[in-house]
């Protein structure tokens, strides 16, 4: 062969095998490089996500994309699209129109993603390596969604599918295999597990907290989370205590009954805006008097205090302020850090299973397309055989026929091992366009 016949061909490969690609783009935007104000104006609602969606399948929005699916929380907006152009500009004005917003507003804030870029950004995002609390959990979950969303508008098909089930169960692994997510890792869950840890079953223990903003909300759905089923909300106000008690079946009251509360407390949480010390030692003295002797474990997340400190130096109070707190949830914070390398080393894994699923992609066609060629073409020679030998009896035709799939499967057989041994080779798509170019055998379009 020729050096110019073999160059021939080399770019016909190439060019093949540029042709058919498609490729795997995320954009979006998060808390590091958006303020909250634009993150809220390009969130998706469920019914907008639908709906976003709903027009790309109509074939009303990106003519170059083949799957979609839209994964938005309150940390970022993220759009992932498979497509045969490298290029994001028509995904960047696919969200602007979607929310009517400038694009020129957009663009300093949205990152873009690409094929092996994009895969393993989705992995980092579902393992709760690029949430604004590492680790956090919630972000699993929200992918499972989108995931959902996108299914139930047929946006989603085999390659975008399999991405996010894979990056799903990489977030299973994550929290099941490491310890990522198992420490506290915000003051008011911290407050929490210090509470169920210090009290002998916490599914029994009397809760009270005091004060209904948002730290005080918080503390109660992460007690709820650890089985607490005991919970009246204390508050200057009954109206705000009334509308925390309510979403979490507590019981109320004010602070006029404060000392009542005190007694039968088994665990208090102290988390007001008041400007001064509310609890002071000689009246948690007295409420001790009158409570036989059970322990009682105060938790002050107030920033000024809620509970004087010399409340901790009474007999049967364990108290923990904010010092205390923050201090465990940096020890926290560190040793989900440590976790990182574990779960990085997880994501490679399955990064590598999934680059496994793409190139074949490109050979199991081949392979199906290779078998059905060679079975044809025996079939026919065999056909033309045994027309001119109408005399043979069945018994023969059936050894030639034996004889042939046998001689065909020996045939084949080698050129398939390889091209399975290579499925996960980065130059599988070129294997893949040489076996099509040396056995004849016409490109199958990949199904979205």
């Amino acid at each position: 062969m020729s050096i110019v016949r073999f160059g021939a061909i080399v770019l016909f490969i190439i060019l093949k095998d540029i042709e058919r690609r498609m490729h795997i783009h995320c954009l979006g935007i998060n808390h590091h490089t958006a303020s909250v104000s634009l993150r809220e104006k390009l969130a998706f609602s469920d019914d907008q996500t639908q709906s976003a969606l709903a027009r790309q399948g109509c074939g009303v929005g990106m003519a170059i994309s083949t799957e979609m699916i839209i994964l938005s929380t309150c940390n970022r907006v993220e759009i992932y699209i498979i497509s045969s152009s490298e290029s994001s500009d028509e995904l960047g004005i696919f969200l602007s129109e979607i929310h009517d917003i400038p694009r020129e507003e957009l663009t300093p804030h949205l990152y873009h993603h690409l094929d092996q870029d994009a895969i393993e950004h989705l992995l980092r995002v579902a393992a709760g390596l690029n949430s604004l609390v590492l680790g956090e959990p919630q972000i699993l979950g929200q992918v499972t969604h989108a995931l959902q969303l996108a299914r139930g508008q047929n946006t989603v098909g085999p390659i975008l599918s399999r991405l996010f089930q894979t990056a799903i169960h990489a977030g299973k692994r994550a929290r099941t295999e490491t310890l990522i997510g198992r420490n506290p890792s915000s003051v008011s869950s911290l407050a929490a597990s210090v509470a169920e840890k210090t009290v002998i079953a916490i599914e029994k223990a009397q809760v009270v907290v005091l004060g209904a903003g948002e730290m005080a909300e918080l503390a109660v759905e992460a007690l709820r989370k650890r089985g607490a089923m005991k919970i009246l909300v204390v508050n200057r106000t009954l109206d705000r205590a009334l509308a925390l008690a309510e979403r979490w079946g507590a019981e109320t009251s004010t602070f006029e009954h404060l000392s009542d509360a005190l007694t039968r407390a088994d665990i208090l949480i102290a988390s007001t805006g008041a400007p001064h010390t509310i609890i002071h030692a000689p009246q948690v003295e007295k409420t001790l008097k009158d409570r036989a002797e059970r322990p009682l474990v105060m938790i002050d997340i107030a920033v000024p205090r809620d509970i004087d400190a010399d409340v901790g130096d009474l007999p049967g109070v364990k108290l923990f302020d904010m010092d205390g707190l923050n201090t465990q949830l940096e020890d926290s914070l560190a040793k989900r850090s440590a976790e990182v390398p574990r779960v990085e080393s997880i994501l490679l894994e399955e990064k590598a299973h999934f680059s496994d699923y793409l190139a074949s992609l490109d050979m199991l066609p081949l392979i199906a397309n290779l078998r059905e060629q060679a079975e044809s073409i025996r079939q026919l020679e065999l056909s033309k055989t045994l027309r001119r030998l109408p005399d043979l009896e069945d018994r023969d035709r059936k050894r030639i026929e034996a004889l042939t799939q046998a001689l065909v499967k020996k045939l084949v057989d080698a050129p398939i091992r390889r091209l399975r041994s290579e499925a996960s080779n980065e130059q599988a798509p070129q294997y893949a366009t040489v076996a099509r170019v040396l056995f004849d055998i016409p490109e199958t379009p990949r199904s979205s």
